[in-house]
């Protein structure tokens, strides 16, 4: 790998990225009361670090990451065991896209648009970006 491969990865090795955009699933995460009993709709954005070559050269489902499975482990994160931060949200998220031994690291957005703020505002967002150590 060139220096310049290096930079353009973050130093992962990983210079692939695979993101998946948009997951919606209603959950009920949030320190309020209401929040937990009535739940929200949150959204999630997934960028992945990984090789792409081996199933780029076999063609073959078995060596990649399966992105409707990913998809579905994602929304039960979200649909299941309720938390009050978005950022405990964050890193249960990133938790299921390095269960798969591939991704290098991985950027995770969680929004969520209907926050409980008393102003006018578009999406609450936060991104967290891990690596598997």
């Amino acid at each position: 790998m060139t220096t310049h491969d290096n930079l353009r990865d973050g130093g992962t090795g990983h210079p692939d990225r695979l993101s998946v955009l948009g997951i919606e699933a209603v959950g009920h995460h949030g320190v309020f009361d209401f929040e937990r009993r009535d739940g929200q709709v949150f959204k999630v954005d997934l960028t992945l670090g990984m090789d792409t070559r081996p199933a780029a050269l076999s063609d073959d489902l078995q060596d990649t990451v399966d992105y409707g499975s990913l998809v579905s482990a994602v929304k039960q994160a979200i649909e299941n065991d309720p938390v009050d931060l978005i950022e405990t949200l964050a890193q249960r998220i990133a938790d299921v896209c390095l269960s798969d031994r591939r991704v290098g690291w991985t950027t995770v957005t969680v929004h969520k648009p209907d926050a409980p703020i008393q102003a006018t505002f578009s999406d609450v967002a936060l991104t967290i970006h891990r690596s598997r150590q």
